[in-house]
This record gives structure tokens, sequence and C-alpha cells, in this order.
């Protein structure tokens, strides 16, 4: 594996950096000012649609996407380190250059998985940022760490349409005005011998009767705007024609996993970038302020945070390369232990960074005056989403048992 970033990745990233400097860090502060006078909570404040016009005019537009005749074409590897600086500002950054999930996966789904019509229908706004999307996968009535666990069902009536009747909840995106289309994971085959077969994904637009957004759910108290929010959504008796199924019957356990590989290694890409975030915010508070006749950089617990925090963060960055050089040569699935060691380490590890960072901040670091504790509400959930912790040690595990059995 070459370490050194080749010229195109060089190129990006200097134009993105200054990207971020003349224009997410300064907008951070005019989208809350601006959220605050909207008359719902979830429309978009109108500085986020002028950096899109801004990232689309300079060319940092769906540089998430491989297929270059969606995206830019860039590997895992050459969108690694730019997915990393959006991390410093993830609330905004990936919104602004059409790198946000859930949409992110959504479009990965439609671009591998859809027909023509569907991608046509639903994909190329996507792409264009025109439109919103959520993936409903997530039930609270069930252990939805184990996805063939979930209870909606898909049932077929007659030749041409599926009836789509269950309850999902923490449906990213769902809250999103401009969120038009639900790819829903449900079952057409409950009975069937292979629980992994007994799944499907179909398409289901947020106008369709039957289909109610419940209510947002919060994460440890955020409304969490960026990725439109989550909901608790009903589809009750919901009817879509079968050309709406993604793929084929059966395949949604499949296309799940085809779906949530790409996305474990972007969250923990945009991780890193956090942990970068709270450094430098670290590093900016030890040195302007002062405590017990000295400054907190020159007290030894503080140094010694900083230091474990660069140690750790370049340990992750190295991991984390790997899987998505990895991911690249032999794809996904010969990086299946790569992807659940990134997906282990890097929340928790970033979780402990930005918990340093906000007790070096004392009552700031828990104030809306910075931007530590939403961060810590987003590396914190990162633990659960794409998957608990827990679920990929298993795995992990079994996989490294396997040898020796």
């Amino acid at each position: 594996m070459d370490f050194a970033f080749d010229a195109r990745t060089e190129e990006l990233r200097g134009r993105l950096l200054t990207f971020m400097d003349e224009h997410v860090y300064p907008a951070e502060a005019v989208a809350e000012e601006q959220r605050a006078r909207l008359a719902s909570p979830w429309d978009t404040p109108a500085v986020v649609g002028e950096l899109k016009a801004e990232a689309r005019r300079q060319g940092l537009w769906n540089l998430f996407l491989p297929d270059a005749e969606y995206g830019a074409g860039l590997t895992n590897l050459q969108y690694a380190p730019l997915a990393e600086i959006t991390g410093r500002s993830p609330h905004l950054a990936p919104t602004a250059l059409n790198c946000a999930a859930p949409d992110t996966g959504n479009m990965e789904v439609l671009a591998q998985f859809g027909d023509e019509r569907q991608r046509k229908q639903w994909l190329e706004p996507l792409l264009a940022g025109e439109i919103r999307s959520a993936f409903a996968m997530t039930e609270p009535e069930v252990a939805s760490s184990d996805a063939t666990n979930v209870e909606t069902r898909i049932e077929r009536e007659g030749g041409g349409e599926y009836v789509i009747t269950g309850r999902k909840w923490y449906i990213s995106g769902a809250m999103n005005p401009d969120c038009r289309i639900f790819i829903v994971m449900g079952k057409t085959d409950p009975d069937g011998a292979d629980v992994r077969r007994q799944q499907s994904m179909v398409l289901v637009p947020r106008d369709t009767p039957g289909v109610t957004v419940k209510r947002a759910m919060r994460v440890f108290g955020y409304e969490d705007h960026s990725h439109g929010g989550h909901a608790e959504v009903l589809f009750d008796h919901v009817r879509v024609p079968v050309s709406n199924l993604v793929g084929e019957e059966g395949g949604g356990f499949a296309i799940a996993q085809a779906r949530l590989g790409p996305g474990r290694i972007h969250h923990c890409m945009r991780l890193i970038g956090m942990a970068e975030r709270a450094i430098e915010l670290m590093c900016r508070r030890a040195v302007s302020r002062t405590a017990f006749g000295k400054a907190l950089a020159q007290q030894g617990v503080v140094q010694n945070w900083i230091a474990d925090a660069r140690v750790a963060v370049e340990q992750l960055r190295l991991l984390v390369l790997k899987t998505a050089w990895l991911m690249d040569t032999v794809g996904n699935r010969g990086a299946h232990t790569e992807i659940q060691a990134i997906k282990i380490a890097t929340p928790r590890t970033v979780v402990d960074i930005l918990d340093r960072a906000i007790q070096l901040h004392g009552a700031g670091g828990v104030s809306q005056d910075f931007p530590l504790a939403e961060l810590y509400a987003s590396a914190r959930t990162l633990m659960l989403a794409d998957g608990p912790d827990e679920v990929h040690q298993r795995s992990l595990a079994r996989r490294e048992l396997k040898k020796y059995l």
C-alpha cells in the first residue's frame, strides 16, 4: 500500500480545505441563527443551499460515489482523506457536498441494484441534490442488530402490488420536508427456510397513502438536523407497484450488507475528522486558559490527553486507509475483517477523545458555544448505528477463532 496521496486526491484536498475555510466554517453559526428563525425546525437554512450551489460550482459534488457515471469516480482510498475533512464539520459539510447519509447509501443502492426507471425517477434527483431520502430498516419491537428480525411485512397482492405493513423508527432523513422516497426493508417470505432470504427492499414514495411520519426521534436530546432528522414511521397497508422492488425478492439482506459496508467506512473517515477538530479545539483552549498559576497547556494531564489523542488518531487513520485500500483491491468481502475492525475501534476512540476535549473546556464543553457536545452525541451514536459494536466483535472473534478450530 502506498501511503502517499495521488495527484487527484491532493488537488481535491487542497480545494476542499479552502472551501471549508472560506465557506463551511463561517456558515456554521449562520446556519444556527437561520434555523432559529425558521417556521419548522426541519426546514433547511438558506445558507445550506448556498453552500451546495458553491460546492457544485467548484466540482466538490458527489465525491463519495465510485461509479464515474454518477459520481466523481473516486476510489475509497481517494475519498477517505476528503471525507475526513468534511468530518470536521459533520453537520454541515457532508450535506453541502451532497455526501451526507442516508442519501449516500441510498444512492449507492439505486446505482447498484436499481433498474433504469428507478434510477431515472429517484437516483438522478438525489444526485442533483433536488430531493432527500430515507432508509427504513430499524424497528422498535425487535432487536434490529439482527436484521433478520425485522417484522415489517411486504405482501404481494394479485399480480401488480405489494402491501406494506409495519413500524419503523430512527429512520434517518424522514423529517426533512425534501425527503421524497423511502427504501423500506421488510419480509416477503417470513417462513422461508433461509432467514437471510426472507427480506426484500421496496421503494415507497413518502406521499403514498398509509405512510405516516409519526414523530421525530431525538439523539441525546439533539434533533440531528444534518441528517434530516430521525423519525418513527408507520406503514399501514401501504400499496406500491411490484415494479418498486429493488433488485429481486429475497435480496434485501444482501442489499443491506452491500449498502452498509461503504457506509461504515464513510462514518469512520468522518469520525477521524471529528477527532482532529477536537484536538484543535483542545490545543487552542489549552494555550488560552490559565489555572492554578500556569497555562492548561503546561498541566501534565492535559499534555497526556493531547499526546494520547494524536497517537490514537494516527493509528485509526492508518487502519481506515488500509481498509479503503483493501476495499478497492480485493472488494468489500475481502476487507470484511478490516471493515469490522474500524467500526469497532473508531467510534469508541473518538468518543474518548471528544470526552477529554469536553472536560478541557469545562462548562463550555457541554454548551452550545462549542461543537463538542453535538460531536460527542454523533460519535457515541455511531457505536450503535450500522450495527452495534458487539455484533461486529462477535463476528470478528468467530473469524479469528475459525483459524484454530
